[in-house]
């Protein structure tokens, strides 16, 4: 099943189109993509490097709750979306420290800016915690994903909970070719920190299993996607769950599939690993609705990764 994900690193490297990008990074890409998993092989969480499920696990259910804030993820210690954040708060008049423009580049080439780019965003997600009026005005990340599945705005003002709908959906009618849930909504993505990556997802049912397939525009194959494979094959085992179903496959479909140029030698490390047997994922039974799951309540069981590869992310 990782075997998959291998595949797509390797024809990347060796097939990929050297392309610019929005963070002057530089990448090898390929448009056009598909991976599938399925889900009775295992949970797919990456062995050939470990992948910190913990994270993946907060970010879903910050996504599941509707939330926008990163001040939940940081109770959970989680940081994937410090730096946007950060981003949105040294542009705005409240920030008073050192200049900070350009900071995604600067950071990956000059030492001491880094440095004190890192001492201020530890200070400013030390204030998200500490100080509620201050994250509420500076820890926001505008109408992404959570927004768009939970709270997406019609023009009447009033609002469709995607995710409310779609479960109700697989369960009365799930023969239905119109389980999807969208997070591209083009009025609001000018406004959010980070213009979704994983725009929309389909789910399908047959035989008494949940499949699920989801058209990523983006694709950071080295860090992004391992995220992506296991936290929306968490989603399709939940919504399976609360709706009495079995797990089916999990497809994923890219779009600009991307291996960045810093990261090339950490995915040549990540080829020469064995590929180890996949966790199993457990969940608290007792727990019926999505809506009611906790950190707690979600748990992999014999998950023997290789060692964490680290590589820096482009912002």
């Amino acid at each position: 099943m990782e075997q998959a994900y291998l595949d797509l690193g390797r024809k990347l490297l060796e097939e990929g189109h050297d392309k610019g990008d929005r963070t002057g990074t530089g990448t090898k890409s390929l448009f056009g993509y598909q991976m599938r998993f399925d889900l009775n092989e295992g949970f797919p969480l990456l062995t050939t490097k470990r992948v910190p499920f913990g994270l993946i696990k907060s970010e879903l259910l910050w996504f599941l709750k509707g939330d926008t804030n990163i001040r939940y993820l940081l109770q959970h210690n989680n940081h994937i979306w410090d730096e946007w954040a950060f981003e949105r708060y040294v542009k705005s008049a409240d920030y008073t420290g050192p200049d900070m423009t350009d900071f995604g580049r600067r950071s990956l080439v000059d030492e001491k800016f880094n440095e004190e780019y890192q001492k201020q965003m530890k200070a400013f997600c030390e204030k998200i915690v500490a100080d509620e009026k201050f994250a509420q005005k500076h820890g926001d990340l505008g109408h992404i994903y959570g927004y768009q599945w939970r709270h997406w705005e019609k023009q009447d003002g009033t609002f469709i909970d995607q995710i409310k709908d779609v479960i109700e959906m697989i369960k009365t009618n799930p023969n239905s070719r119109r389980l999807i849930v969208t997070a591209w909504n083009p009025e609001d993505v000018p406004s959010m920190a980070l213009p979704p990556c994983h725009t929309m997802f389909q789910f399908y049912v047959y035989d008494g299993k949940l499949s699920c397939q989801l058209y990523q525009r983006s694709a950071d194959v080295f860090l992004g996607v391992p995220f992506n494979i296991a936290s929306y094959a968490l989603l399709t085992h939940l919504i399976a769950h609360e709706t009495g179903l079995g797990v089916g496959e999990f497809v994923h479909t890219l779009g600009d599939a991307h291996l960045y140029q810093n990261h090339i030698e950490q995915m040549n490390e990540q080829l020469t690993r064995d590929v180890r047997p996949a966790p199993k994922l457990v969940l608290n039974q007792t727990k019926s609705s999505v809506f009611d799951f906790e950190m707690e309540d979600i748990q992999v069981e014999n998950y023997h990764p290789h060692p964490t590869i680290k590589a820096p992310i482009a912002v």
